[in-house]
Order: C-alpha cells, then sequence, then structure tokens
C-alpha cells in the first residue's frame, strides 16, 4: 500500500500520523482561562525539547480556525502546568478531552481536586502523581492548519513519593498511560531492560593522520 501524502487532507492525515506514531505519551494540561476558571485537556503531541534548562514540548491545534482554549490561555497568561497521569486516571483523562465554552472548567465537571502551584497562578492536579510548573518559553506555528509547537520551561517539578530515586522515576511504580490511535489507549507492558550504551560500546578511536607541513 503506498499513501501520496500531499494528496491528504489534514483530517485523514491526522488518522493516519495519530495510528502511526504510537505510543505517545500523554501531557494533561491544565491552564487559566480570562474568567479564572481552570481549563484541562490532554495532548498526545508532546515530548522534551530541553535539558538545560528543563523543557517540554505541546502541540496545540485549532479547531475551525481558532487556538484551542489550551494555547489562547498559554498566550494570555504566560503559564501552564503538565502532567503526567497513571492507568488510573484514563477515563477522565479522556472525557476531559471533550470540547467545551472557555467558561467550563473540565477540572470541575470531573469533580478533580486541586493543588496550588509554587511558582505560577495555574493549579496543578492533586491526583496526578508527577506535575511540572511550566513557563512559555516559545510558541512556533507549523503547517496550513496553523497548529502551534508550544514549549514551556519548567521551573518546578512535584513527583508522588516513592517515584524518584537519584533522579530517576520508576517507570513500572508510575504506571504512565499512552494514546495510541482513534479513541484508544495503553498500560505500561513488559519491561525489557538493556545495558546502557555507554557500559558496552568499545569505540577504537583512530588517530588522525599528522599533516606534511611542506603542504
Amino acid at each position: 500500500m503506498k499513501i501520496v501524502a500531499s494528496e491528504l487532507e489534514a483530517e485523514t492525515a491526522y488518522k493516519l500520523m495519530t495510528g502511526v506514531v504510537v505510543p505517545r505519551p500523554i501531557a494533561w494540561v491544565t491552564t487559566l482561562s480570562p474568567g479564572k476558571r481552570v481549563n484541562l485537556a490532554p495532548f498526545s503531541c508532546f515530548t522534551f525539547v530541553s535539558s538545560a534548562p528543563p523543557m517540554v514540548g505541546i502541540n496545540v491545534g485549532r479547531i475551525a480556525g481558532r487556538l484551542k482554549d489550551t494555547g489562547r490561555n498559554i498566550h494570555e497568561t504566560g503559564e501552564f502546568v503538565v502532567h503526567i497521569a497513571d492507568d488510573s486516571l484514563i477515563e477522565p483523562i479522556h472525557f476531559s478531552a471533550v470540547e467545551h465554552p472557555p467558561s467550563v472548567s473540565e477540572v470541575d465537571l470531573l469533580g478533580l481536586r486541586t493543588i496550588e502551584s509554587e511558582t505560577i497562578a495555574v493549579p496543578r492536579l492533586a491526583v496526578a502523581p508527577i506535575a511540572m510548573e511550566c513557563r512559555l518559553h516559545q510558541a512556533v506555528p507549523f503547517g496550513r492548519t496553523g497548529s502551534e509547537f508550544m514549549v514551556g520551561e519548567i521551573a518546578v517539578f512535584h513527583i508522588r513519593d516513592g517515584l524518584c530515586e537519584n533522579y530517576k522515576i520508576n517507570t513500572e511504580k508510575l504506571r504512565p498511560t499512552c494514546r495510541l490511535g482513534g479513541p484508544n489507549y495503553a498500560r505500561l507492558g513488559e519491561i525489557v531492560p538493556m545495558a546502557s550504551i555507554a557500559q558496552t560500546a568499545k569505540v577504537e578511536i583512530v588517530p588522525a593522520p599528522a599533516m606534511d607541513p611542506s603542504r
């Protein structure tokens, strides 16, 4: 089967790509609306982009030409919180994706408790095992649809006790949730441990030939 990308409509390409790029981690993001309502939405186009300083990025799309509430709120306030949810939260993650007017708080609808953040005005979810307080670093538009890749610099990590040791997250204890194509999610499967490349690789370094000074 061959599919020519230039012949695809945006919606069709989205359906295809979300089935190809799997599994995807989910950023569960809180923001504040102009009316100070707490908006909550999941984003599976999500990754980290820098470690010094720590930064993460989410891709925020548009609906009917308008940036989604999360994107508009981030532009307005410059702040957001990215949460990593465990597999007990698949149902509220899914229902938080339902579109509501900006005046409606998904947090209130789902009965989720929030906690004040330490460095920003946007509160974080009490139920999430990991939360990262972020300030907007850069927003870059991509493609014909005008979606924006929004990068936030992390000010504070909040990690549930027992999940982190020596700055390493215990993934089995975290039990992260991931997104597949369509309305489908997955839990953590088998972990396949591998030795570090630095411990196993033997690289032979060959010195460069000396330059002839007469040339």
